[in-house]
């Protein structure tokens, strides 16, 4: 055999290796027309855009109400003594968190900000829920004097209380979060007091003992987008068997329990693969899985049930409308004529990431926080016959990591088109950044299906108002 022998390469003619292959030398494997969204309740996102701008934030209020009756149906029409606290920190508008409270809910919140802004839209003080690992003394001290309820979340909240509570005529209702193994991981052991190892029980101890304060809810949430119904039931019974340890060492019964959050929307996790409706549970196998451990109870020992519910009742009911305002790349071109021939097409398209259209659209990660962890889908707002390819979606800033998909199926676009991106209705807008660019108008389309402005765009004086410029730097 010659020195000079080199072994046989394959070349990448035949697309990439891997599940992808063979779609790479199929034409049509991802199909001829992609899913496109032309309207929200009834109103052209092109028509949304025009009037309000663009990027722009699109809520439905009809959305919005039918998943929350369809929660409140699940639970109380199997537990009726259920109640439920709208989760501020998902999404703090005041026009989303008034429809919630005329559905109906409290407000939880879990920091002075949220505090102030519930009693600002009017909720009392004994009608907020008041959570979080970190409650500065100033705010404890208005929701003490407000009688709101606090879940008390660490041995040094708990000292704090206990000195602020001394000279209160009455004793005030608290609650303490819990963490606890209900077979889901990781373990949100940042929160509370521990289960197993009998921290919880040895703080309700302390709370029975005080004349000044009374334990009024018992309070678990075991973590976010829970996939596993199932892990609710555990948790229900734990809290239960805690409930029952201080009844019978204590002789107190505690008037409530609180499961939290954690229920999934419809969106789906990146490395996920099939459709959501697969995927996630009916909110109705939660609701089986913790009111049939309650419903077990004597029904002299049944407690309240509260939940403290965000992503599963407003993500859907969210929507980011963005406008195409570049055309990176190399685009395939449509085959519409005798200069591109079917087999031209399919070389063009196998020869890997070079090959690849990137779109630039005028919103980012800073809109999208939760794109980190979600494949928040794409609809461009026309229908276009044309085949789907493979292309990146980058956002607006000047950043490296502004990556809004990194492979979506859609058709050729253009400058100007319009892509709903959906659903985004959870924590988009509360963690959404100042960071480079304005954000962007909030609408509500109301029940009558006419649009209103909740939350105007930004401009300059927004961002740096609270600056204060030393003397010496002004001239």
């Amino acid at each position: 055999m010659s020195d000079n022998y080199l072994p046989p390469e394959i070349s990448n003619e035949l697309g990439r290796i891997g599940p992808s292959a063979a779609a790479d030398r199929n034409f049509y494997a991802r199909g001829v027309t992609s899913k496109t969204l032309f309207g929200i309740d009834g109103i052209p996102v092109a028509e949304l855009v025009e009037k309000f701008g663009s990027p722009l934030f699109v809520f439905s209020e009809h959305q919005i109400r039918e998943k929350a009756r369809h929660l409140r149906e699940a639970f109380k029409s199997r537990y009726p003594n259920t109640s439920f606290a709208w989760s501020y920190k998902t999404n703090y508008l005041a026009a989303v968190c008034q429809v919630f409270h005329q559905e109906g809910w409290i407000a939880e919140v879990v920091s002075d900000f949220e505090y102030e802004k519930a009693r600002k839209l009017g909720i009392a003080g004994k009608d907020i829920v008041f959570n979080g690992p970190y409650k500065p003394r100033a705010i404890l001290e208005v929701a003490i004097r407000e009688r709101a309820l606090i879940q008390i979340d660490n041995w040094d909240e708990l000292c704090l209380i206990e000195e602020l509570v001394k000279d209160i005529p009455q004793p005030l209702n608290v609650g303490i979060r819990v963490w606890l193994d209900a077979g889901i991981r990781p373990i949100w052991s940042k929160f509370g007091f521990s289960l197993e190892s009998g921290e919880a029980g040895r703080v309700a101890a302390r709370i029975v003992a005080n004349p000044k304060l009374q334990l009024h809810t018992l309070h678990t949430h075991i973590g976010t987008y829970i996939l596993e119904p199932a892990a609710y039931g555990i948790a229900a019974r734990k809290l239960v068997g805690l409930r029952e340890q201080i009844r019978v060492e204590y002789q107190h019964l505690v008037p409530c329990l609180n499961l939290g959050g954690g229920f999934p929307s419809q969106s789906v996790l990146h490395g996920m693969v099939g459709s959501p409706e697969l995927l996630i549970p009916a909110i109705e196998r939660y609701a089986d899985a913790v009111t049939a451990v309650l419903n077990e109870l004597p029904h002299k020992l049944r407690p309240a049930l509260r939940f403290e519910t965000g992503r599963h009742l407003i993500d859907e009911a969210g929507y980011l409308l963005s406008s195409v305002v570049a055309v990176k790349g190399v685009r395939h071109p449509v085959v519409t004529g005798a200069d591109w021939s079917l087999r031209d097409y399919k070389e063009q398209l196998i020869l890997g990431d070079d090959a690849k259209a990137s779109y630039l659209i005028d919103a980012g990660v800073t809109l999208l926080y939760t794109g980190a962890w979600y494949q928040i889908n794409v609809y461009p707002a026309e229908a276009r016959n044309a085949p789907l390819s493979p292309v990146r979606l980058y956002g607006p800033l000047c950043m490296a990591i502004d990556v809004v998909r990194y492979s979506v199926d859609l058709p050729p676009l253009n400058v100007g088109d319009v892509l709903t991106l959906h659903p985004v209705g959870a924590y988009n807008v509360t963690q959404s950044m100042q960071f480079i660019t304005y954000r962007p108008a909030v609408i509500m389309i109301n029940q009558q299906g006419v649009p209103e402005l909740i939350r105007r765009r930004e401009v300059l004086n927004d961002v740096d108002g609270p600056e204060r410029l030393p003397a010496h730097l002004k001239t």
